[in-house]
């Protein structure tokens, strides 16, 4: 087995760590190895990052990664999932006026990206997922399927799956051209100018026939 926990044969099963990995992992290990592992992957990539090096960044010993979060895969997802909370907000988004759904939704989107805690995370899922199919699956788990695409289907509009790729599609290129390549003038828009000029689009996609 590799550091990555993501080499062949038999996979690593999760279970309960050795008694040095415990003794080294203490109180709130779980939330260092998360933090490491969103700050790894921000900055080095998925490929670059290993289980053995976001141990090292946490200070506690691969054992206790791989007891918390099994494959590298299994990382990557857990530490970027802070940032959507799809339970908390896709109930958010679809309550309230009908008519101001875009706007919610494009608010909610710019406001995690504004946010330098989720901010990282999501870089790590843009710069990884046009190269490695992982970090592809995450981003279109999260933000496809347990995210747009319940929206979507909530709405009760037709062709929900192509309407919620349509608005991914516009607001993950938003951010590759503000946040990732830093295009001007969009990098430094205000975010309130964005999201007005992004809400209209968004509530289209979303809820006309």
């Amino acid at each position: 087995m590799s550091d990555d926990g993501s080499t062949g044969g038999a996979p690593r099963r999760r279970g309960r760590p050795s008694r040095t990995a415990a003794d080294e992992g203490g109180p709130g290990a779980r939330e260092r190895i998360l933090e490491a592992a969103r700050e790894q992957f921000a900055e080095r990539g998925y490929d670059k990052t290993s289980v053995r090096g976001i141990a090292k960044a946490a200070g506690v010993d691969p054992a206790l990664v791989h007891h918390y979060f099994g494959t590298k895969d299994e990382v990557f997802a857990a530490a970027i999932e802070v940032s959507f909370e799809p339970t908390a907000v896709v109930p958010a988004i679809i309550s309230g006026p009908r008519d101001a759904i875009g706007e919610r939704l494009a608010r909610f989107f710019i406001g995690i990206w504004e946010n330098p805690a989720t901010r990282a995370p999501l870089l790590a899922i843009i710069r990884s997922a046009l190269t490695h199919e992982a970090a592809a699956k995450v981003l279109r788990g999260f933000v496809l399927r347990r995210l747009l695409e319940r929206i979507a289907a909530d709405l009760d509009v037709p062709d929900p799956k192509f309407r919620a790729e349509l608005a991914a599609s516009h607001m993950i290129g938003i951010a590759i051209l503000r946040y990732v390549i830093q295009v001007e003038p969009l990098a430094s828009a205000e975010p309130e100018t964005i999201v007005a000029q992004v809400a209209p689009t968004l509530q289209r996609y979303l809820t006309q026939p």
